[in-house]
């Protein structure tokens, strides 16, 4: 025995109206996430405003390298290396090219944590973490052992 259930026609266009809008809101969701991926992904300027650094996502999780300065957009003063280097068979190194930012992992929108920041002003590494507050804001947080002691930085995105 089946049971036939009688709908207006007003029914069956409510049914119709909230299925496509939960069906659009799931997509909208889900390319959402997709796009979230790279957003991180760009140019940015140091706050001391020293350095641009190329930041991308490779395997899931950016890697950080310095791509130059302001003080020489065609990269034609002589090259600086990493002589503040701690360890001396590193300090030939060009600081050019040079991978400042690694291993991070997603720990939210739009945030990455467990990652490390090498300061090659100073020649040490931090721990560090990323956060987008916006699509051209970077904040930027170095430390050493808890994230109560370190420090804060904007980076700003260059312009394409």
């Amino acid at each position: 025995m089946t049971v036939q259930l009688a709908k207006s026609p007003a029914a069956c266009m409510l049914i119709a109206m909230r299925t496509a809008l939960i069906g659009s809101a799931l997509m909208l969701v889900h390319f959402e996430l997709l796009a979230d991926d790279g957003q991180i992904d760009g140019t940015w300027l140091s706050a001391d405003g020293d350095g641009w650094i190329d930041i991308r996502t490779v395997d899931g999780a950016p890697i950080g390298l310095i791509a130059g300065s302001p003080d020489d957009p065609m990269n034609l003063l002589p090259p600086r290396y990493d002589d503040k280097n701690p360890d001396p068979a590193l300090r030939h190194r060009r600081l050019l090219g040079l991978q400042i930012l690694a291993g991070f992992h997603r720990s939210g929108d739009n945030k990455w944590s467990g990652g490390t920041i090498y300061d090659p002003n100073s020649g040490k590494t931090y721990k560090c973490t990323l956060q987008l507050e916006d699509a051209n804001r970077l904040r930027v947080r170095g430390f050493i052992g808890i994230s109560l002691f370190g420090r804060t930085e904007i980076w700003i995105r260059r312009e394409e």
